[in-house]
């Protein structure tokens, strides 16, 4: 298991696109109007609309389904989230097999 992406809530994808990758020289990996996730060397964050995502931490592992019914993400990806015994999200996600 590894961490695959932090996500912080925005209240403009776009914005924060704009900001993250001319401040800190983030590169854009997916965006739409909902959701993007940028990387930075061995970083990811996703910048999420509240609504639309909790802000939350998010680990690959191979069975997440062993945590919950996985959701199926339009990029290809699968995940389910749960809580910590503190109340923070935890989203584990399962990558598409090659």
């Amino acid at each position: 298991m590894k961490i695959h992406h932090t996500a912080i809530c925005v209240d403009d994808i776009h914005e924060a696109i704009d900001w993250y990758c001319s401040k800190l020289k983030f590169e854009i990996e997916y965006q739409d109007d909902t959701w993007a996730l940028l990387s930075f060397e061995n970083s990811k964050i996703a910048l999420v609309l509240p609504e639309q995502h909790p802000p939350h931490i998010a680990f690959e592992h191979k069975k997440a389904s062993d945590f919950g019914e996985l959701t199926k993400h339009r990029d290809g990806t699968a995940s389910v989230y749960i809580s910590d015994p503190f109340g923070n999200t935890i989203e584990l996600l399962e990558l598409p097999r090659a």
